[in-house]
């Protein structure tokens, strides 16, 4: 899992049936985190908003919270951080 700030959000109108209902954000690692600084988007279902920090899990297990196995999801958020101790 990385941390990320939320930056912005996706409109995608036309999508695969597997993702209808599926809200897309910008987010941005922090520093330091996996593929830091570079902005990706991620499936969110849990409802975090534009200026938030999530959690953001990558990869396979993306797709766990998603649609099902076959869904097309490389990032999603699963948390909205609350606090968060002194970083590195």
């Amino acid at each position: 899992m990385i941390i990320a700030q939320v930056t912005g959000s996706v409109v995608s109108t036309r999508k695969m049936e597997s993702l209808v209902g599926n809200k897309f954000m910008v987010v941005e690692p922090l520093t330091g985190m996996r593929n830091g600084g570079e902005k990706i988007v991620a499936v969110d279902n849990i409802g975090a908003g534009v200026g938030e920090y999530v959690l953001v899990t990558t990869g396979s297990s993306a797709r766990v919270g998603s649609q099902g196995p076959d869904s097309p999801v490389d990032a999603a958020i699963v948390g909205i951080i609350d606090d968060v101790g002194k970083l590195k």
